[in-house]
């Protein structure tokens, strides 16, 4: 996107892989909740998460030390105009399916076609700005962009090709147990839906020697457990039963690894640091429902949340708070007035911008006592002006409706269990009733893609390389349009705007700008109470697992675990 590549054309394997890591080992990992589909790429059903990135391959692949670079994967060679108004694609001529059979441009365009259409929502935003897409020779096929949008060429690098002729006799949204075939190092095994799914892989992978693959998908036997809740899939880790598990609680990583097998040195505790920016995990509001359209009573919530008295009950007050969507970043906002470029971008729509998003706003901090009594008056004050006053000890409005919400969990979630517990008995105090809505995977994942619910769990993981997928976050389309990624029902020409200018720009310094003064926005709008921040990874796993020294930039992020772990006896 912007400079050049980092590694040379002649680069052996990627920086952070061991291109002499040995093949070989039968890992098994946890989830919680359950499967109902093994086509990843609908919008249908509910399949494993892993699958996308260990089966399926693109036609560029990522090196995650390089935030806006990609390599050729399925792809030999990349052309595209200087204003990227098109981009041209050769394929390799060795790339193969899972089944032997040739990748082609027919599978490319209808695979294109087909994810743009029929496919999940994170796919259907391309296809919505290519102007046309034909083959351009044996092995090649152009694709034309409607408008400028300098990282589309980089995004059409990265869609999933599937093999078109698998599906001549069945639809593509059926059949949610027949796993589409791909490119990728890995095939389907056995599986039971909702317990298990095993992964094999494949002797006969096509790209094993490519340098992009060198060092990668080194294990040769994948497999998926799948728990009820967390807590039972930490007893069968402690069990023996797993070969990895990631912690996201500091003080549990601290207070809950100290069992026989991590003693004896059978079990090994990893920390991995990242530089990437911290995301957005915590609570988010439906501002879709009144009152939460309302910002004062958005504002009053995050008074409330004691985060200090609740952050050293949780994680032992180990984690720092996230306090904004793109901070621990050079991207995230600078605390203080909006100034310079930033505050050039966000001036046109001053009239739009919630208080505190141009002279300064910051998340409420308490005394770290649990009563918390000064942002608790704080927090009434600001409901009252909203017109919510307290009768009988109960907030109502002016039409003696009370003032009561429901927290959507998925079964298992009891981190945030705890969590909403400890909230519920603050919101008490200002009147407020909350409640808590435990439901199993499969509702939890249908009521998201509804919007059916006041405030429910959210984490947003964001990158370094802010692009399109901002648009599926929090683009005005998705408040209305089931399934989409914006929960909180963002609708802001200020942030339609700012996400314009990333995508326009050919400038390093605009591009920044623009994704700082989209971070205020977005944390100004109060959409979201935030929790801790996931300052590293943290991996307990067998002591037969090893990765490298040499660590990506990104950290334990999809590209590292399992993809450049292997499996070697001691």
């Amino acid at each position: 996107m912007y400079g050049t590549p980092a590694l040379p054309p002649d680069f052996v394997s990627l920086p952070y892989a061991n291109p002499n890591a040995p093949k070989g080992g039968r890992v098994v990992f946890g989830n919680t909740g359950g499967f109902d589909s093994l086509n990843p790429f609908v919008q249908k059903g509910t399949a494993p998460w892993q699958m996308r990135f260990w089966g399926y391959e693109s036609l560029m692949g990522r090196s995650w030390d390089e935030p806006f670079t990609l390599y050729g994967l399925l792809a030999e060679s990349i052309r595209t105009a200087d204003d990227r108004s098109w981009v041209e694609f050769t394929l390799r001529e060795e790339a193969r399916f899972a089944d032997g059979s040739p990748v082609t441009v027919e599978d490319v365009i209808w695979s294109y076609e087909t994810l743009g259409t029929s496919g999940h929502l994170r796919y259907r935003t391309l296809w919505t700005q290519i102007e046309s897409i034909e083959q351009s020779g044996p092995r090649s096929v152009r694709i034309r962009f409607a408008g400028d949008n300098r990282e589309l060429a980089l995004i059409a690098g990265l869609r999933p090709i599937l093999k078109k002729a698998q599906y001549d006799d069945v639809a593509f949204t059926d059949a949610p147990m027949m796993a589409p075939i791909g490119t990728g190092p890995y095939l389907v095994g056995d599986f039971e839906p909702g317990r298990y799914v095993q992964f094999k892989r494949n002797p006969d992978y096509w790209g094993a020697d490519l340098p992009l693959r060198r060092g990668t998908a080194n294990f040769d036997e994948m497999r998926i457990d799948f728990f009820g809740d967390g807590t039972v899939l930490f007893e069968a880790f402690k069990a023996g039963e797993l070969t990895a598990i990631r912690e996201f609680n500091a003080d549990s990583w601290d207070r809950q690894y100290g069992f026989p097998a991590v003693q004896r040195g059978d079990i090994v505790k990893s920390e991995i640091p990242h530089q990437r920016p911290s995301g957005m995990t915590g609570l988010v509001m439906n501002t879709r429902r009144a009152p939460l359209d309302d910002w004062r009573v958005r504002e009053a919530l995050l008074l409330a949340f004691n985060f200090e008295y609740i952050n050293e009950t949780v994680t032992g007050g180990v984690q720092p708070r996230i306090t904004s969507y793109f901070s621990n970043s050079t991207l995230g906002m600078r605390s203080g007035p909006a100034e310079g470029q930033v505050k050039d971008l966000l001036v046109p729509f001053s009239a739009d911008l919630l208080p505190g998003t141009l002279d300064g706003y910051a998340l409420p901090v308490g005394d770290g006592t649990k009563r918390n009594r000064k942002n608790l008056r704080q927090a009434a004050a600001l409901l009252e002006d909203a017109g919510w006053t307290v009768q009988e000890g109960v907030l109502r409005n002016t039409e003696g409706q009370p003032l009561s919400l429901s927290v959507l969990l998925r079964q298992g979630d009891t981190e945030m269990k705890t969590v909403i517990e400890i909230y519920a008995r603050a919101l008490e105090r200002l009147g407020i009733k909350m409640a808590t809505e435990t439901v199993d995977n499969a509702q939890f994942v249908a009521r998201q893609a509804e919007y059916d619910f006041d405030l429910t769990r959210f984490r947003r993981d964001l990158s370094l390389s802010p692009g399109n997928e901002q648009r599926l976050y929090w683009g005005r389309s998705g408040v209305e349009q089931p399934g989409s990624r914006n929960l909180m029902g963002v609708d802001s020409p200020a942030v339609e705007a700012m996400i314009d200018t990333m995508l326009a720009t050919d400038d390093a310094d605009t591009f920044t700008a623009a994704v700082q003064a989209l971070d205020r926005v977005l944390t100004a709008g109060r959409y979201v109470i935030p929790i801790w921040q996931f300052d590293k990874g943290r991996i307990a796993h067998v002591k037969e697992l090893r990765y490298p020294d040499r660590l990506p930039l990104y950290g334990d992020r999809v590209g590292f675990m399992p993809e450049v772990w292997w499996y070697e006896e001691q």
